[in-house]
């Protein structure tokens, strides 16, 4: 078998036939190792030779074929369920929950379907241990598992069982003899990546990809891997907190502005098909520090409690400690409220808080922000308040996208006392407030 050799830098993936010692692509410095690379590719039964051109006119769209994995907020996401054939990369921090939502999807799955789940981290008694906790049901004879990194050999395992879904877990794991370099390393990565995706073309299999992340919250590889794939989707959310956001950053085969919400328990990942009762719960009405804002994940609006504290500072430099939201944001509204209404808050301290885990940067939420900093500060209790505005250096409100949307849900939910842009400045809610 003849091959070729290549140099491939390892951070970006540029590609030379010679050595360089600096990247010409991004710059890095002794970033070029050599590999490998067949001539000729891995044979799968049913490719086409050759391909024919047809007129735009004369091509007949045809309906996809989806699979529904059992969770409707995971099927909302993906734009109506798993597209046959397609290939989905599923990325996010370490312990978020990657491998326990497909293993649930698996499971539902196998129930109907033949399931496929190739493990490169976990053996199959640590997978089988996880499902126990999952679920009581762990005897469907329709889900194969099996723990094995070669990439080779899995071409050759699929064409003979031929799964309805398969879930490699995950690409870094993935390495090929074909080539040189660890598993993880670019060339390996990109080699794993280009067998999937012709194997669920080829032979119409959906193929879900588990993905590793960097410390900068990119996908870890190439960053080819992503424009390779149809679907790339991101579950992100605090490890000390039970809310997961699965989000569609690109896909191929439906909208990418949808998020499905889910919580971390016990037997797994359950799906939040209420958000606002999620991050609402049960509060005293009576307490000051209080205010709802209604953000939007996606094109889902719900309501979330905004939290703050304000107490006097003996600091010579007051603290301001934020959970949630970001901390320079909250600088530049503490200066807006001194500046323009007159709050005395450089000798306090300012904690603010998102309840229930939610990370915001909607700048809708800027509004009810500052109404719960003034609630805190004056004592003074907000009950059933909803603040929708962005907060400008200024004082004034801007208006915010999906606004109707947004004043909608607060309505249906029951809340009357709204403050939007209409109120044109900061200081006028606060002055009416007080009153």
């Amino acid at each position: 078998m003849k091959l070729s050799t290549s140099f491939v830098c390892q951070e970006c993936g540029y590609e030379s036939p010679k050595f360089l010692g600096k990247c010409p692509e991004c710059g890095e410095w002794n970033s070029l190792r050599e590999i490998k690379i067949e001539s000729k590719a891995l044979k799968i039964s049913g490719r086409k030779e050759s391909a024919s051109v047809k007129k735009l006119s004369e091509i007949k769209l045809e309906e996809k074929q989806r699979l529904l994995t059992g969770f409707s907020e995971m099927d909302g996401v993906l734009g109506g369920g798993i597209v046959k054939g397609s290939v989905i990369l599923l990325a996010g921090d370490p312990g978020i929950g990657k491998s326990t939502l497909l293993l649930q999807v698996s499971l539902n799955l196998a129930k109907k379907s033949k399931i496929l789940y190739i493990s490169g981290e976990e053996s199959e008694g640590q997978i089988k241990l996880r499902a126990k906790r999952i679920t009581k049901e762990t005897n469907q004879a329709d889900f194969f598992l099996v723990s094995e990194t070669n990439t080779d050999s899995i071409s050759s395992i699929v064409q003979q069982l031929e799964p309805a879904l398969i879930i490699v877990d995950s690409i870094q794991t993935m390495e090929s003899e074909n080539l040189s370099g660890l598993s993880g390393s670019v060339g390996q990565v990109r080699y794993a990546a280009s067998q999937f995706i012709k194997i669920a073309k080829n032979l119409n299999i959906p193929i879900i990809i588990v993905g590793h992340v960097t410390k900068e919250g990119m996908v870890a590889g190439p960053m080819v891997l992503s424009h390779m794939v149809d679907t790339v989707l991101f579950l992100e959310g605090e490890k000390f907190t039970s809310t997961r956001i699965l989000r569609s950053l690109k896909n191929r085969f439906g909208p990418v502005d949808e998020v499905g919400i889910f919580a971390m328990e016990e037997k797994g990942l359950a799906e939040v098909r209420n958000p606002e009762q999620y991050f609402l719960g049960k509060k005293d009405e009576n307490s000051p520090g209080s205010v709802l804002v209604a953000t939007l994940e996606g094109s889902r609006p719900f309501l979330v409690e905004i939290q703050a504290l304000v107490v006097f500072s003996k600091l010579p430099m007051p603290r301001r400690v934020t959970s949630g939201i970001d901390y320079k944001r909250l600088e530049l509204l503490l200066a807006v409220l001194q500046k323009h209404c007159r709050l005395p808050l450089d000798t306090m301290d300012v904690f603010v808080n998102v309840a229930g885990g939610l990370k915001l940067a909607d700048r809708a939420a800027d509004l009810g922000i500052c109404l719960a900093i003034f609630s805190s500060f004056k004592n003074i209790p907000l009950p059933k308040t909803v603040g929708i505005a962005e907060v400008g250096l200024l004082g004034e409100l801007r208006t915010v996208p999906f606004l109707e949307k947004r004043v909608k849900e607060a309505k249906k939910l029951g809340f009357k006392n709204i403050f939007s842009s209409s109120e044109k400045s900061l200081l006028n809610v606060l002055n009416f407030i007080s009153k």
